[in-house]
């Protein structure tokens, strides 16, 4: 039967609510903020990204594996690393957030940012950035070693230069994320004056460059044929070659945590088991867990994928036993 009359337009929007689209006005409408000094605090929050702070417990990594872990000063030291190392970080999102404002508000998911929807102005992001990024080094070289807040001055230039220009440039992308994972690692081990081992740096580097292209490769595979509309350089890359990348990442983290291992080995005349030894059972099979999300495409956060799937997190703790044991010489 032939229509007799046009849709109106709220026809129209029935009908494309039935078919599942979301209509124009939908799509253009900005989300809603909140006004005022309150609501400018909230999105500074928002802005440094709260739930990325979990990243930075690495800081207690090189105090962890050399047993030095469990002290009030070693403790104290820990917790103010852990939140310079997150003002570093906050002030990085803002910047980056004040920076690239407008190609968010462009974004399907990144216009929601607090400064992409006018919550945070643009000056004060570029504002409270500027501040923790001078402040949180120089707090650093007051309250802890000169050479913590050496890291930290070098971490957020690099930060910088990532938002800037690095994350354009291809495999120096990989490497700058993955060398924020490691000087996380190392901060808590200069804090406190321990020797860095090389093995315990290997093993770390590689581990974070294995999750770091794990991401890359499943955000290449969910977002095939569109990858520029998220991160544009996902075009660049092949799969296949991030494949080759997080394939030869996890086989070095490996072979440098057995090393480890093998050369840190304790007492075979107290010890009642190898545990350290032992543990790289745990460790293999948590690579080869996490293996298999990045093989499906799924590895996305670090922390999500962890959390998500209870095989891994058991694998996890078993791990942190094995290796406590181990420290503890038992």
């Amino acid at each position: 039967m032939p229509e007799t009359a046009p849709f109106t337009s709220a026809a129209r929007i029935r009908q494309a609510a039935l078919h599942g689209q979301r209509t124009p006005s939908r799509q253009a409408a900005p989300p809603p903020r909140e006004s005022g000094l309150r609501g400018v605090l909230k999105g500074l929050l928002r802005t440094a990204r709260p739930k990325q702070w979990v990243k930075n417990v690495l800081v207690i990594a090189a105090p962890a594996a050399a047993g030095r872990l469990f002290s009030i000063h070693a403790l104290t030291q820990l917790a103010l690393v852990f939140a310079l190392f997150t003002a570093c970080a906050a002030a990085v999102y803002l910047i980056n957030d004040a920076r690239d404002a407008e190609a968010d508000r462009a974004h399907p998911t990144k216009r929601r940012r607090p400064v992409a929807i006018g919550q945070v102005p643009v000056p004060v992001a570029y504002a409270v950035g500027g501040v923790l990024a001078v402040l949180a080094p120089a707090a650093a070289a007051w309250l802890t070693a000169p050479s913590v807040a050496a890291l930290l001055t070098a971490y957020i230039g690099m930060q910088l230069a990532y938002c800037v220009s690095l994350k354009h440039v291809l495999v120096v992308d990989l490497a700058v994320v993955t060398t924020g994972f490691l000087m996380r690692a190392m901060a808590g081990g200069l804090a406190l004056g321990i020797p860095l081992s090389r093995w315990f740096l290997i093993t770390t580097g590689f581990g974070a460059l294995f999750m770091v292209s794990a991401k890359r490769y499943s955000e290449a595979v969910q977002m095939a044929g569109k990858a520029g509309a998220t991160r544009a350089l996902l075009t660049e890359y092949t799969t296949g070659y991030l494949r080759f990348v997080w394939q030869l990442a996890a086989g070095v983290a490996v072979l440098g945590y057995c090393l480890w291992a093998m050369e840190e080995g304790g007492d075979p005349h107290t010890d009642v088991l190898p545990w350290r030894q032992l543990s790289m059972v745990a460790f293999i099979l948590a690579i080869l867990r996490y293996a298999v999300f990045a093989d499906r495409g799924t590895a996305g956060e670090p922390e999500d994928v962890v959390l998500r799937d209870r095989a891994l997190a058991l694998i996890g703790v078993v791990w942190l036993a094995m290796y406590g044991m181990a420290v503890a010489n038992w």
